[in-house]
């Protein structure tokens, strides 16, 4: 459980993508190698592993099928699932907006994934105006407290910023 609360915290900003990076990439090591000395006909993989103990993590499974923390850039056999993360992400936070979710608790978090998705993919350049959009309003929110709201204008400003920015994204495409 450690592993899910370092991704939780990593998600809500407590841990930083370095210190989240390392201790997972530790945790993936040490995951293996524990499970090689159970590997056997009766537990040929750790899912059946996690089957037989009951064990309930998906968001561990999940890292341990990718092999890698969620912070490690992606590479061309992943793109098709970050490309739909990311339209889905963007198209979740537009709508969120137009239905007057304006609070930093109801976006934060939609948006901080969108932005670490858009960053784990190495085929956008560093300086792609989506990144730089998306992290401009993951600061603006990082400044609010829970119950914050965001006034009229910030909402226009951000749906703007979201769709130009998902626009670009599918340009880059193709």
């Amino acid at each position: 459980s450690s592993g899910i609360n370092a991704e939780y915290g990593y998600i809500k900003d407590a841990v930083t993508a370095r210190d989240y990076t390392d201790y997972c990439s530790k945790l993936l090591a040490q995951i293996s190698a524990a499970f090689n000395l159970v590997k056997s006909a009766t537990y040929k993989d750790i899912p059946t592993f996690m089957r037989e103990y009951y064990l309930d993590c998906p968001a561990a499974l999940q890292r341990i099928e990718e092999g890698k923390p969620i912070t490690v850039k992606d590479n061309q056999g992943n793109i098709s699932k970050s490309v739909a993360d990311v339209i889905s992400l963007y198209i979740t936070l537009c709508d969120k907006l137009q239905m007057d979710m304006r609070a930093k608790d109801e976006l934060y978090t939609d948006l901080k994934c969108l932005a670490d998705v858009l960053d784990r993919m190495s085929s956008l350049p560093s300086d792609f105006d989506g990144k730089v959009k998306v992290l401009f309003w993951v600061k603006e929110l990082d400044k609010l407290s829970a119950a914050d709201t965001l006034d009229d204008e910030q909402t226009r400003q951000m749906v703007f910023d979201l769709e130009s920015s998902r626009e670009a994204f599918v340009r880059t495409l193709g």
